[in-house]
């Protein structure tokens, strides 16, 4: 099969020609210096009887068969957070089930880990009026999670963010939420650029205010903090954080535009998790291959072979992560279509349709630089595929 292509340019259509490299794979039993997580994505059932702007149909097989893969190349999985499209397409009861069969399927992989969002996604907002709606809100799906064995990330509110009248309902919520918590959960500070429903969280506008508050309640309640992931897209708030964080408290990057230096790090300071970040991130989803080889090279103390697997990697994230960033779930989703993952490239609410022709295109001139198409041939039957939807022969 011929691998040149005509894609669309800015300046019409032109012939592209894959390079045909194929990623860098891990060792089996591949290790790290890191605690890595990616979050993963849900496949949807593209041929189930529903209305899909309106209610979730999920192909749990290949869902599940994608964590699967995630585990075998050594990555924790991150569980019902944005990238599987909490709350943007996928409601809390579609939510637990998915947490409740992640958590099975983990126990058929020795070391596989697994930490699921826990939010307050299931209350009717326009009904919540006070800080305790949300505070009852958070009991609930703690409960309904750590029933099922469940580990915790604390998902930033929506209803937070527009009940709260200052950084201290902030304090009293995740004072709370730490407290009746059973074992350490990750924080997750979801910006404003990934849902602006979230502008203005902890109570300020002001990042490097907003900072102090996370930072005081981390403070407060350490050993119930395994750790905060950040997703701000500014390296230097993150590092400004991390060097701040208690001892024991991991800086998990959550920034897809700057997370090869970040995890590698600065070495900066006497604690070593000062100094470096650890991973909970949705690109992982869709470069696995080379996040895995990569974060091995790293804990053999390969640091140039580390950058040269995971920098071209890069642009990739920053394209897919591009404004408007909360429509970046369609490029992890069609990454995982055009390495063989999932057969149909639907997504749960149609959210497909977020991105344009241009956008898919330089997507795939980029996986491919990247060294990211894990199956040349079909990759570019695929693309050719969509692009004739488009119109491109």
């Amino acid at each position: 099969m011929s691998l040149t292509i005509t894609l669309p340019t800015l300046q019409g259509t032109q012939a592209y020609t894959l390079s045909g490299k194929q990623p860098v794979r891990p060792p089996a039993g591949v290790k790290f210096n890191r605690i890595a997580y990616s979050a993963a994505h849900v496949v949807a059932d593209p041929l189930a009887a529903h209305d899909p702007w309106i209610t979730s149909a999920i192909d749990w097989d290949s869902t599940i068969a994608y964590r699967q893969y995630l585990w075998s190349l050594g990555l924790g999985v991150a569980e019902a957070m944005d990238t599987a499209q909490r709350g943007m397409g996928m409601d809390w009861p579609t939510s637990l089930e998915l947490i409740r069969r992640s958590l099975d399927a983990a126990k058929d992989h020795p070391g596989a880990f697994v930490a699921s969002g826990c939010g307050t996604d299931h209350l009717d907002i326009d009904a919540v009026k006070t800080v305790d709606d949300v505070v009852r809100g958070y009991d609930e799906q703690m409960a309904a999670i750590e029933k099922l064995g469940g580990k915790l990330i604390i998902m930033a509110s929506r209803a937070l963010a527009r009940v709260a009248k200052s950084p201290a309902d902030y304090e009293r919520v995740y004072s709370h939420v730490l407290t009746q918590a059973s074992q350490p959960v990750v924080l997750h500070w979801l910006g404003e650029m990934f849902d602006p429903a979230l502008a203005g969280y902890w109570g300020t506008q002001d990042v490097d205010v907003a900072m102090d508050t996370a930072l005081g309640v981390i403070a407060a309640n350490p050993s119930k903090v395994d750790g905060i992931k950040i997703s701000l897209l500014d390296k230097d708030k993150e590092v400004a954080m991390r060097r701040r964080l208690p001892a024991g408290v991991r800086m998990y990057t959550g920034d897809d535009f700057n997370y090869a230096e970040l995890i590698a790090g600065d070495g900066w300071g006497s604690n070593p998790l000062h100094g470096k970040s650890d991973a909970l991130l949705g690109i992982f989803d869709a470069i696995a291959p080379a996040a895995s080889a990569a974060l091995g090279e790293l804990a053999q103390g390969n640091m140039e072979r580390f950058h040269a697997i995971l920098g071209p990697t890069v642009p990739l994230s920053r394209h897919i992560f591009a404004a408007p960033t909360r429509f970046y779930k369609t490029g992890v989703v069609f990454m995982a279509w055009l390495n063989g993952h999932q057969s149909h490239f639907s997504m749960v609410g149609g959210q497909q349709s977020t991105r344009s022709a241009q956008h898919f295109a330089e997507l795939f001139r980029l996986a491919d630089a990247a060294n990211l198409l894990e199956k040349p041939e079909l990759a570019i039957q695929r693309m050719r595929t969509l692009m004739a939807l488009y119109g491109v022969q």
